[in-house]
């Protein structure tokens, strides 16, 4: 397992933070209120380690199968169904969408290889992350996957509540590979793809998925 590079901020920023407030306790609290002191270094190293395993990308053997639309992230199915797209599409199309919890593996990967003809970042609010409203009102990064056989997918990278910042790494022309990076959420958020209709899924309400390993829909 090793450490995510959009880490290296948070990570820095809360060890200084654990070293200051250990540093404090421990010289303004008295030693016979050891008890005390004992707990701000148990939070703190409680909450260290948090920030430490948000970052982590565990090893992995990749599913890379091109008849089949690879889960984009770590997380639970909480929609599936057709949808009205606020954005690229005018047609009806297929949504299925993935929540991360603090807990998930946050790293975002390709669900599908394919030339990227769209890219855009929205500025919004940040709903929870399960809210219906956040696809179309949250911080959201969008891009679209154009297919060797012609069809397009569109992935969204959504803020929740606690997200703080998305990263996306693709930009329009260059040919992504099927679970390489697509991109980083911090702290909590959501990831929609929007599929053609007559893709057929795989998955259902509440299962349980891992990013290029699960499989969400394969074309027809």
């Amino acid at each position: 397992m090793k450490l995510h590079r959009e880490g290296k901020g948070p990570i820095a920023v809360a060890s200084c933070v654990f070293l200051l407030c250990n540093g404090l306790a421990f010289v303004l609290i008295s030693n016979s209120l050891w008890y005390i002191q004992g707990f701000v270094l148990v939070l703190t190293t409680v909450l260290l380690g948090l920030v430490f395993f948000f970052f982590r990308i565990p090893k992995r053997v990749l599913n890379i199968d091109d008849a089949c639309i690879q889960a984009p992230c770590d997380g639970t199915v909480v929609v599936i169904e057709e949808v009205e797209p606020d954005e690229y599409f005018t047609e009806k199309r297929l949504q299925i969408s993935v929540f991360m919890s603090v807990l998930n593996v946050h790293v975002n990967l390709n669900p599908i290889a394919g030339e990227v003809v769209y890219s855009c970042y929205h500025k919004g609010k940040n709903l929870v992350a399960w809210h219906p409203k956040s696809s179309t009102e949250n911080e959201r990064h969008s891009v679209v996957y154009q297919h060797a056989n012609g069809k397009e997918v569109l992935a969204k990278q959504i803020a929740g509540a606690l997200a703080n910042r998305i990263v996306n790494y693709l930009t329009c022309g260059e040919v992504a590979n099927q679970t390489e990076e697509m991109g980083f959420i911090k702290f909590g958020s959501r990831v929609d793809l929007l599929l053609p209709l007559d893709c057929v899924v795989k998955v259902q309400l509440g299962d349980k998925v891992q990013g290029g390993i699960t499989t969400l829909a394969q074309w027809p």
